[in-house]
């Protein structure tokens, strides 16, 4: 656990590669340097007081060792004092990481609420980040375009393999059929054979009329001579039957043929004068109406209905899915294009950037609103969870290393102190 930011003169990727360890070595190193100095101006005090002070060179090194060992000692203790009660001794206000953790938790959560979470910080963060411009340049780049369309089409492709299919096409389905319910059948239907008026396309409806019933014939000749010949009496022979189905067949395909080849023919004028009648009859017919609508509930209240919507689901999920993992695809290469091309709209566009600034600060304001007191009380539960007594020990292999020192630069600080004071009693003496 690493209940605390590093604090370390070293980078930060350093620290993250350093071992439990590694540190602790490094610590027990630092503190013997501090303890091994605190001794040595220790002895040299007691050696210079045993022999007695003659001379006043012997005054001041005696004088130098006694302040650097009182400020060597001082540091000790306050260093100490932050992780640990001093030789084991529950002196008051020691231990202080331990005894106070929780205090120390809710501190920190009001520090990053109050200077991280604030809107006014984040807005200026932000405004100073100039992410607008910074997007735009990134996504004009060809590479990351089409980096950021291949996360985009995952997570489609996720996103639609997390919905249960039978959920969609139940939502299809009655979609479905809520679009239908609100479209009369004949009327469109009416509609749409105005337009192929309209177009000339009815005489090409005619001819293909002609045309696939002359097809269907030639094609069927053997079956149609047999069931005519099963409907004739038994009194009739079949040579006669038989020639009577070939004469009236050649007649049929016959007036066929002259029906398409003849513009004016009567039974082309009949039929198109019945189609040019019937979109009102589509329209205003209440019979065409009712029969329509029938149709539309038949279909809409079908199995086929519902096995259509499922299979255009699961071929839509499919498809998406063979794209999605195709780097050449259709969807990707159009996805990192249009990217681009917003890159470069919004990198010409000042307004644009300016505007998008403005939703991204908003929203960063919405959210630091929202959500600070979660994401501040997060912080102080964490901590609050944390065990004193492993937070303290954690906390001393990030930072006692350099607390060390702080017992060194003691012993010196206090060795210059005394000479200091020792000489201004000397002069005034």
């Amino acid at each position: 656990m690493e209940p605390a930011a590093p604090m370390s003169t070293a980078p930060a990727s350093a620290i993250k590669r350093e071992s439990v360890e590694l540190r602790t070595r490094r610590l027990a190193a630092a503190r013997r340097r501090a303890t091994a100095l605190l001794g040595a101006v220790t002895i040299l005090f007691v050696v210079v007081t045993a022999v007695g002070v003659h001379g006043t060179l012997l005054s001041y090194v005696q004088a130098g060792a006694e302040a650097a060992m009182v400020g060597g000692v001082a540091d000790w203790f306050a260093v100490t004092a932050l992780f640990r009660h001093p030789l084991g001794l529950p002196i008051p206000h020691t231990a202080v990481i331990v005894e106070r953790k929780d205090q120390f938790a809710a501190t920190l959560g009001q520090f990053v609420q109050e200077n991280f979470l604030n809107g006014d910080v984040l807005a200026e963060r932000l405004g100073s980040a100039h992410l607008a411009s910074r997007l735009a340049d990134w996504l004009t780049n060809r590479d990351n375009a089409a980096r950021f369309a291949g996360h985009a089409a995952d997570m489609v492709v996720r996103a639609a393999d997390g919905l249960r299919d039978e959920d969609v096409q139940r939502v299809l389905t009655e979609e479905l059929t809520r679009a239908a319910d609100s479209v009369e059948v004949a009327p469109l239907a009416g509609r749409i054979v105005r337009v192929i008026i309209a177009g000339g396309h009815h005489s090409e409806l005619f001819d293909t009329i002609t045309s696939g019933t002359d097809r269907y014939l030639a094609d069927h000749y053997e079956e149609l001579r047999d069931r005519f010949e099963a409907e004739a009496p038994r009194w009739v022979p079949d040579m006669v039957y038989g020639r009577a189905f070939d004469r009236l067949y050649a007649r049929l395909r016959e007036r066929l043929a002259a029906m398409a080849a003849d513009p004016e023919d009567e039974t082309r004028k009949q039929f198109e004068g019945w189609i040019a009648g019937l979109p009102d009859r589509l329209e205003t017919s209440p019979e065409l109406r009712e029969r329509g609508d029938n149709i539309k509930r038949e279909i809409l209240g079908s199995a086929l209905l519902r096995d259509w919507s499922s299979s255009l689901w699961k071929s839509a999920k499919e498809t998406l899915r063979i794209q999605a993992a195709d780097p050449e695809s259709e969807l990707r290469r159009r996805l990192a294009d249009a990217l681009a091309a917003g890159g470069r709209r919004l990198g010409s566009d000042p307004a644009l950037q300016e505007s998008l600034e403005r939703v991204v600060e908003s929203g960063a304001r919405a959210l630091a609103d929202q959500f600070h007191d979660e994401l501040a009380g997060l912080v102080t539960g964490t901590i609050q969870r944390w065990d004193a007594e492993q937070t303290s020990s954690q906390l001393e292999l990030l930072l006692g290393r350099d607390l060390q020192f702080i017992r060194i630069n003691g012993t010196v600080v206090g060795a210059g102190v005394g000479l200091a004071l020792h000489a201004i009693a000397m002069a005034l003496a």
